[in-house]
């Protein structure tokens, strides 16, 4: 249960309709916080704002049209889903320094070296340059500019690392809702590896929990904060589950890690089996429950897959297959028998 203390916190979200964020602004408005929300004005997947919230519309990446839309505000809390890079955080720093008393930059738990020597994975547990994924290496860079004017100006910093964090909208499945549509129709589906590493999924409404639970505290200015749940399956398990949802029973191939990036280059997940979902990741959530006490996630996939099935029931214009995804995905499955036949032959 979060603290009756932070009621009429003013919060700015840049972000707001994605994924994590969607959740985090509901739960905070509900709180009774003062929730402003900047971003582009769209959103394709239907994640409602709610009414209470104060909409700002800009494009982060536009300096004059973002230092416009906030006017001469302040808040006391700034939470960035959208930063990146280097140089979009230290543009962070020298909008808001003077206009917020903690800024909450969203990093990746992707930033963790890879592979992880040790689990459960901590806050200590050494991070870096991700050679496979320019996202992580992003992710990573922003986080040292960050700390970096922590240590020399006092810049009211905290860093929150999620995991992989979904919602009903955003199926947490490399190629998202077209992984989906192809378990519906009976497709095969390719799975990296063997199936069995293990990873950790954590939806959006247990994840804003530790998020909201942060905003306000003064004790978690200079720290950095792994939030995810405890919901570990292997992969086989969680394509799986999504199939018995949907009534049918899947068709999974296994394919080696490193045949993702050869066959399928400008893939975004390629760059992703290599960097992290090819690896195991369980989190020590410790940290986070020390400062949020009440901290409790309470949806396990299990339970949110059924939503996740109703939504796209609901929502078909926004959960359809994309074209481009599907065919990176036949190609993956084309190359998988292909080499199984080559080796079959020599076999024989």
């Amino acid at each position: 249960m979060l603290s009756s203390d932070t009621a009429d916190l003013r919060v700015l979200y840049i972000g707001g309709t994605g994924a994590i964020s969607a959740s985090c602004v509901r739960l905070s408005v509900e709180t009774g916080m003062r929730v402003s929300v900047l971003n582009r004005g769209r959103n394709d997947a239907g994640r409602a704002i709610p009414d209470a919230a104060e909409r700002l519309v800009a494009d982060v990446g536009d300096g004059a049209a973002l230092a416009a839309a906030l006017g001469g505000r302040s808040f006391d809390a700034v939470v960035n889903f959208l930063s990146y890079d280097a140089e979009d955080a230290r543009r962070m720093v020298e909008l808001f320094r003077s206009r917020t008393r903690q800024y909450i930059h969203i990093s990746s738990g992707s930033i963790y070296a890879k592979p992880v020597w040790q689990v459960p994975i901590c806050e200590s547990t050494p991070t870096g340059p991700n050679p496979h994924l320019a996202y992580a290496t992003a992710k990573w860079r922003a986080e040292q500019a960050l700390l970096t004017a922590h240590l020399a100006e006092g810049f009211p910093l905290t860093v929150v690392r999620p995991s992989h964090t979904y919602d009903d909208a955003g199926p947490p499945l490399p190629g998202g809702w077209t992984v989906v549509d192809r378990l519906a129709r009976g497709d095969e589906i390719p799975v990296h590896g063997d199936g069995t590493s293990l990873w950790t999924l954590t939806h959006a409404e247990d994840f804003a929990q530790g998020l909201v639970g942060l905003l306000g505290n003064p004790r978690a200015i200079g720290e950095t904060f792994n939030i995810t749940g405890s919901d570990v399956y292997t992969w086989d398990q969680i394509y799986t589950i999504v199939a018995e949802a949907l009534g049918v029973r899947p068709r999974l191939v296994h394919v080696a890690s490193e045949m993702y990036p050869l066959v399928a280059p400008e893939w975004f997940w390629s760059g992703e089996m290599l960097g992290d979902i090819g690896h195991s990741a369980v989190f020590d959530t410790g940290k986070i429950r020390a400062f949020v006490p009440g901290y409790a996630p309470r949806l396990t996939f299990h339970r949110a897959v059924t939503r996740m099935v109703a939504w796209r029931r609901d929502h078909p214009d926004t959960t359809k297959a994309d074209p481009e995804t599907d065919a990176v995905l036949d190609r993956i499955v084309g190359a998988y028998h292909a080499a199984r036949d080559v080796f079959a032959g020599r076999a024989a």
